[in-house]
C-alpha cells in the first residue's frame, strides 16, 4: 500500500488536543470523530497534516502550496458556520486539482436540499414523503397548509444532525404547523421544510463508492421503549444524548426481520437513490419501511459520519472492514474519483 501526504481538513474549533489519547477522556466525545480518522491514518502509515479551516480557506491554500499533499481527508460539515455551504471546501479543492475524499459539490448540492432531492427522486417515480418548503421570512397560506396530509414533520431545509427535530416537530394541524414552523425559523435562521410523517421503520443504508457501489449490511434505530404517547423519530436528543437513548430503551442496531426479499430491494433501492443524486464516496441513507411494507425515502446524508462508533463504521464492520480498512477504502475511492469543472 503507497503511503500518502494525507491533508485531513477539520473544524478549527475541532482539532483534537495533543494530549487527547484516551477514549475514556470526557473531551473526547467533541474529538470522536477527528480523532479516529487521525489516529487510523497514522495507524495505516500516511503522512498526516491537520489544517483547522472556519470561514476561509486560507489555510487550505497555503497547505498545499507549502505541504503538497496527495490526497485531502474532508471532515468538515460546515463553511463558515453554516452547513448548506459545505460545498464550498470541495469546490475549491476541485479547482486547485486536489483528490479528496467523500462527495462532490453537485451531490452534496442535491442531497443537502430536502426539497430538491424529494423532487429528482419523484421525478425518477422513487417514494418520498408529501411536503411544503416554508422560505424564511415569508407569509404561509392557511388554506394550503390546512390541505398537507397530517401529521407532517417540521425540519430544517439543509442542515444535518436532526438539528430543530423534537417530540414537538410532529404537528396535527395547520395551526401547530405554522407555530412550530416559525420556531424552527427563529432558531436557526434558515428555510423550513416540513414533510408527511410516515409511521415505521427507520433503517439506515451506508453505501460506499463512485460509480460501483457497495452496500453495506442495514442498521435500524429500535424505539422499544418509549411511551405510547411518544413519537418513533430520531430526534436531536436521540441521536446526540446518550442518557436519552438509555432512559427510553432507544438503540441502533442491524435490521432484523425483514420481510422476504425486502434487504434486496433495499439494496436495489439505495443504488439508484445514490446515482440519482450523483453521490460519490461514501453516503447513508434514511429510510422508512412502512407496516404495508412500502419504502419511502427520508434523505440521503453524503460525507455521512464515521466515527468508529457511526453507523457506517459498525455496517462496515460487519461487512468484514476493519475501521483502518475502512478509512483506507474512502481515501481510495477518492483518489479514483473522476471529479470534472
Amino acid at each position: 500500500m503507497k503511503k500518502l501526504k494525507v491533508l485531513v481538513l477539520m473544524h478549527s474549533d475541532l482539532i483534537p488536543p495533543d494530549d487527547l489519547t484516551e477514549i475514556s477522556d470526557p473531551r473526547m466525545e467533541k474529538f470522536r470523530t477527528e480523532f479516529d480518522v487521525k489516529t487510523a491514518l497514522r495507524n495505516l502509515g500516511h503522512e498526516v497534516l491537520i489544517t483547522g479551516v472556519a470561514d476561509d480557506v486560507a489555510p487550505i491554500r497555503r497547505a498545499i502550496e507549502e505541504w503538497q499533499p496527495d490526497i485531502a481527508f474532508n471532515l468538515m460539515e460546515a463553511f463558515a458556520y453554516d452547513g448548506a455551504l459545505d460545498y464550498y471546501i470541495v469546490t475549491y479543492l476541485d479547482i486547485k486539482g486536489i483528490p479528496y475524499t467523500g462527495c462532490n459539490p453537485r451531490g452534496m448540492i442535491l442531497a443537502r436540499d430536502k426539497a430538491l432531492s424529494k423532487k429528482l427522486l419523484h421525478y425518477h417515480r422513487i417514494a418520498t414523503p408529501k411536503f411544503m418548503v416554508f422560505p424564511y421570512g415569508r407569509r404561509s397560506n392557511m388554506k394550503q397548509l390546512a390541505a398537507l396530509p397530517y401529521p407532517m414533520i417540521v425540519k430544517t431545509l439543509s442542515e444535518q444532525g436532526s438539528i430543530a427535530i423534537a417530540q414537538s416537530s410532529i404537528v396535527y394541524d395547520a395551526q401547530q404547523l405554522l407555530e412550530r414552523v416559525q420556531q424552527v425559523q427563529q432558531m436557526i435562521g434558515h428555510d423550513v421544510i416540513a414533510e408527511q410523517y410516515i409511521d415505521g421503520r427507520e433503517l439506515y443504508v451506508s453505501v460506499l463508492g463512485n460509480d460501483r457501489l457497495q452496500v453495506l449490511p442495514i442498521r435500524e434505530i429500535v424505539f422499544d421503549g418509549i411511551d405510547d404517547g411518544m413519537h418513533r423519530i430520531a430526534s436531536y436528543s436521540v441521536k446526540w444524548n446518550r442518557k436519552y437513548r438509555e432512559r427510553w430503551g432507544i438503540d441502533y442496531q442491524f435490521a432484523r426481520n425483514l420481510p422476504g426479499g425486502m434487504t434486496e430491494k433495499i439494496t436495489h433501492l439505495a443504488k439508484r437513490v445514490y446515482h440519482i443524486l450523483e453521490l460519490s464516496g461514501y453516503a447513508r441513507l434514511d429510510l422508512r419501511l412502512s407496516a404495508d411494507g412500502k419504502l419511502y425515502v427520508l434523505e440521503a446524508n453524503p460525507n455521512a459520519a464515521i466515527a468508529s462508533i457511526d453507523d457506517l463504521a459498525f455496517s462496515a464492520a460487519k461487512a468484514g472492514f476493519s475501521y483502518e480498512q475502512l478509512i483506507q477504502r474512502i481515501l481510495t475511492l477518492g483518489l479514483r474519483s473522476q471529479r470534472p469543472l
